[in-house]
């Protein structure tokens, strides 16, 4: 039986943003599309630039409602740009990474997605808890069947 890779289980219809775009519409598609982490591409070279993560997007809404208050929120996050507050250093591999060593790196960084990249840097897919989830039910199905 062949390894299974990272490719076998990522997510490849994603939701991504560009540099443009907005802390308030990078709010506004996590709450609509129920995602915690959203890579952020160049648009015309399709480069992953960084990911915007929840955990960020929360932290940076918090300081604005804790030095502007909440009648400025919205404002202030139409006027925050994504690029501004993505995580720039993150890990990607390439879609031919063994799922061992994915799981390896999920253990060993606590992180809640790792990207997937191709030869130029640009974005193939993502990776999350879910995805692995997924993988699991599966695997009960299969063994249960």
């Amino acid at each position: 039986m062949a390894a299974i890779s990272v490719g076998d289980i990522m997510t490849r219809d994603l939701l991504t943003l560009d540099q443009t775009a907005t802390l308030k519409e990078a709010h506004d598609m996590m709450r609509e599309k129920s995602i915690r982490h959203i890579p952020v591409v160049d648009p015309l070279t399709g480069k992953l630039m960084g990911v915007l993560t929840q955990k960020r997007m929360i932290a940076t809404i918090m300081s604005l409602l804790s030095d502007y208050g909440v009648s400025a929120l919205e404002r202030r996050e139409r006027k925050c740009r994504v690029v501004e507050i993505i995580d720039p250093d993150f890990e990607s591999v390439d879609e031919h990474a063994p799922l061992l060593e994915v799981v390896s790196f999920f253990l060993k960084n606590k992180h809640g997605c790792l990207t997937i990249v191709d030869a130029e840097h640009r974005l193939t897919g993502i990776v999350t808890s879910s995805d692995f989830v997924r993988l699991c039910a599966e695997l009960l199905n299969t063994r249960e069947a």
